[in-house]
């Protein structure tokens, strides 16, 4: 009973104990831990416009962290998230562009769909060369992720650009394309969007435990000798997980393009690709636990914003600091199988 206890609790000791280790960091650097702590509360969650923009942060982690955990569950490592999110940012203004006048209903579903595609397609790339020529998807994904931004700033610039503005950025898109924003958070900019990720962490929750096509997913990322004398195509597995990886990746774009900017800008991704790697270990790879680690992250990104105003020797960068913390917390396996031994070892 204590160690499932444990078990239950054990990740969010690991999240407090990596913010303890982040106040004392505070400390050494001359603040007031208990201070910065409700800097950062009040900051995330002070207001409605406060939690709006925690939430408006946690949406494109969310769909990052879900992207890297489809992935996760064939056994394969996706770094390529940033270069997926691109693309599925640019597909969805690219449409949003083309076509400007289409009705409301059409240009959302459209839109959306094509956000997914956009991510799907660059992430079906580094899983076909895995099935079929055995290239390591942390290697091809990487380069993928450069070759995304040259693809995204030719188009930017020479294809779309919006020529009565100095930024890099495309034409705006149809206002039928627009998703609207909730007026209950006081003018963040959170609306459709984050109904979309949450549905999309319910789906693959449900795809895991509930379908054989989750299941031979799972089984291949466990265990593949066993999947293969099994008959599971292993094959399929890497070039749909992958696929699927990237579409959810790519849904970043239904976040920037449809509900914040109206138009693709490059360098709009402060690094979701890469942070979504991190809410995904902080969840284990789990779909429900995604949501829950995407708004701890979302809420410290959000939260730190604040310190440069409010402090005098820390700044938002200490929100990287955290963040590292708590992953090492979470993932220090050598210190919790530890003390889970000495648990069994007390109870017999």
């Amino acid at each position: 009973m204590r160690l499932k206890i444990f078990n239950f609790f054990q990740p969010l000791v690991a999240v407090a104990l990596g913010l303890s280790l982040g106040m004392i960091l505070a400390m050494i650097a001359g603040e007031n831990p208990l201070f910065v702590m409700q800097v950062l509360g009040k900051s995330a969650f002070g207001s409605a416009y406060d939690f709006g923009m925690t939430l408006f942060y946690s949406t494109p982690l969310l769909f990052t962290g879900l992207s890297v955990s489809m992935a996760f569950s064939a056994g394969l490592f996706n770094i390529g998230a940033e270069g997926q999110l691109t693309m599925g940012a640019l597909f969805c203004a690219i449409v949003g562009i083309v076509c400007h006048d289409l009705p409301s209903v059409l240009a959302i579903a459209l839109s959306i769909f094509a956000a997914f595609m956009g991510g799907a397609i660059w992430g079906l790339i580094p899983g076909i060369l895995r099935a079929k020529r055995g290239g390591h998807e942390v290697i091809t994904t990487v380069m993928l992720n450069f070759v995304a931004a040259g693809l995204a700033s030719y188009a930017t610039l020479y294809l779309f650009r919006n020529t009565s503005t100095q930024n890099p950025e495309t034409l705006p898109i149809g206002p039928g394309h627009v998703l609207s924003q909730w007026e209950i958070f006081a003018g963040a900019p959170l609306g459709g969007a984050l109904l979309v990720a949450l549905f999309c962490a319910l789906l693959l929750w449900f795809v895991f435990a509930k379908t054989k096509y989750g299941y031979e997913l799972m089984s291949t990322g466990e265990n593949l000798f066993a999947a293969k004398v099994g008959g599971i195509s292993v094959p399929k597995m890497y070039m749909s997980s992958m696929f699927f990886a990237g579409g959810l990746a790519g849904l970043v774009g239904v976040c920037e393009v449809m509900g914040n900017a109206e138009r693709f800008r490059l360098g709009f991704s402060p690094g979701y690709g890469f942070i979504g790697i991190a809410v995904a270990l902080l969840a284990r790879g789990k779909p429900i636990g995604v949501i829950f680690s995407a708004l701890l992250f979302g809420a410290l990104h959000k939260g730190t914003a604040d310190l440069d105003f409010e402090t005098q020797h820390i700044t938002r960068d200490l929100s990287q600091a955290l963040q590292a913390l708590v992953i090492l917390s979470v993932s220090a396996e050598g210190w919790w199988d530890y003390l889970r031994k000495k648990i069994l070892r007390n109870k017999s």
